[in-house]
């Protein structure tokens, strides 16, 4: 009995000894897996965050986004599916990695000397600067011993906290609130809609978001650049050195350099078209389209000033524009949205000018025909920029809200709440940059009203 104890007693610490070999943990006891373990699940488990700089449903409801793209790419080297599991916020994501929710997060997280005490990090993907945001006309601080005099807030578990932090040190004036509510976007929204006097942000995210709220302006940056890597939890070197390698690799350098193109390079060189240069190219460019325009339009019951107006805003009538995104031609269609409607040539105005007039009444088709006009070419319109999904979800928040869902003014109301995680976290679809259609549909209107008068 006793040799049949011993026996036992050392199997269990053979299998122990195994165990520990194949699934080492972190310091909070999650397990971690080996790259066999992952390539056997057939899955790479990757904690995300909704956001235009992350992640985020595109106008087709395809996932896309510079995080998800990359680490896509990187699943597909391995040979397996890319999981990706959105977290609400920064904390969140840092927990769940301790807590082996997921292999690694990659989440536009910056390295900072705290969190690299707690995680590894990989090679960088970007370098970012964070600045303090505040609005053109409000209260501003333009410098850091000004910054006691504004109302400050940045998120809960941000590296701009421990940024502040590391400043209040030598600036003991400084204060800051943190959001355990709100993220980055959200509070650049506050800032924009005059509810908030600053906030932190990455110089990535400004610039994305900028192009949607315009009156938000850089006071300064905070300290030197920061770099954007993937986290992990300790212990996981395997993983670290098998992204490294990839990282370093031709197909790693080619996908990060593809994914910094599609989302970044045409922001530095985006430019807000004044009236003065819309009526040059409605002398300039406008004739050789009117008659294309009249007739698509005509066909599904729109105005042919309206359709002009939507191409002005898509391309300023240019037939060769090209989206590092994927978008092209005067009414700038998605390659799978001109493959539905049976265009072949994007850059063809003859097809995509009929393609764009059919896709906007395809999407005006599947809101109710009881809902009355303007306000039905408005939301079909708001659905071309951002996806009928995403207009799904803002007509079933309205309905929440009290408010009615076929009503342009209420819906209008409504789409900016999908960037903030409070409602888009609930909400089928998830994030989405909801000012973005409010200001194309507006622009829209405009555009058409000078268009209408200048015609006559």
């Amino acid at each position: 009995m006793k040799r049949f104890t011993q026996s036992f007693s050392l199997a269990l610490a053979v299998i122990a000894v195994t165990a520990c070999d194949r699934a080492p943990s972190s310091g909070d006891g999650a397990a971690i897996r080996s790259m066999d373990e992952i390539k056997a699940s057939g899955e790479l488990r990757v904690l995300s965050r909704n956001a235009p700089t992350t992640y985020f449903l595109n106008r087709d409801g395809d996932p896309a986004g510079p995080d998800y793209e990359l680490t896509k790419a990187f699943a597909d080297s391995l040979g397996v599916e890319l999981r990706f599991i959105v977290q609400d916020n920064i904390g969140d994501i840092l927990s769940g990695i301790k807590a082996g929710k997921a292999d690694f997060a990659a989440a536009g997280l910056s390295k900072t000397p705290q969190r690299e005490t707690e995680f590894l990090f990989t090679r960088t993907t970007e370098t970012v600067t964070e600045q303090l945001v505040c609005r053109r006309g409000g209260n501003v601080a333009k410098s850091l011993d000004k910054l006691a005099n504004v109302s400050l807030e940045v998120p809960t578990g941000s590296s701009y906290e421990e940024t502040l932090t590391q400043l209040q040190q030598s600036n003991p004036e400084i204060s800051w609130k943190s959001n355990d509510s709100a993220g980055t976007e959200s509070l650049l929204q506050k800032v924009w809609d005059g509810k908030l006097d600053c906030t932190v942000a990455d110089s990535n995210i400004v610039a994305v978001n900028r192009r949607f709220l315009p009156e938000l302006i850089v006071m300064f940056d905070l300290g030197t650049p920061k770099a954007h890597a993937w986290l992990m939890t300790k212990g996981s070197d395997e993983l670290k050195g098998e992204i490294d390698k990839w990282m370093a690799s031709a197909d790693g350098k080619a996908s990060l350099a593809a994914v910094h193109y599609r989302h970044y390079s045409f922001i530095e060189n985006f430019d807000f078209v004044d009236t003065r240069a819309l009526v040059e190219r409605i002398e300039e460019r406008l004739p050789k389209y009117s008659q294309l325009f009249e007739k698509a339009a005509g066909k599904h019951g729109f105005d042919g000033m309206l359709l002009a107006a939507q191409a002005y805003q898509e391309s300023h009538w240019d037939a060769t524009a090209k989206s590092p995104t994927g978008v092209r031609g005067i009414m700038m269609l998605t390659q799978n949205t001109a493959k539905s409607l049976g265009v072949e040539d994007r850059l063809d105005p003859k097809q995509a000018i009929p393609g764009g007039a059919a896709y906007l009444a395809e999407m005006r088709d599947r809101f109710s025909e009881d809902i009355p006009e303007p306000d039905r070419t408005y939301l079909a319109l708001a659905a071309y920029n951002i996806g009928r999904a995403h207009m799904h979800d803002a007509q079933s928040l309205a309905r929440k809200l009290g408010k009615d869902p076929n009503k342009w003014e209420d819906i209008r109301e409504v789409l900016p709440m999908l960037s903030d995680k409070r409602y888009y976290k609930d909400l089928k679809y998830g994030y989405a940059r909801g000012m973005e259609p409010v200001r194309y549909v507006k622009r829209i209107r405009n555009y058409e009203s000078i268009i209408s008068a200048k015609d006559k």
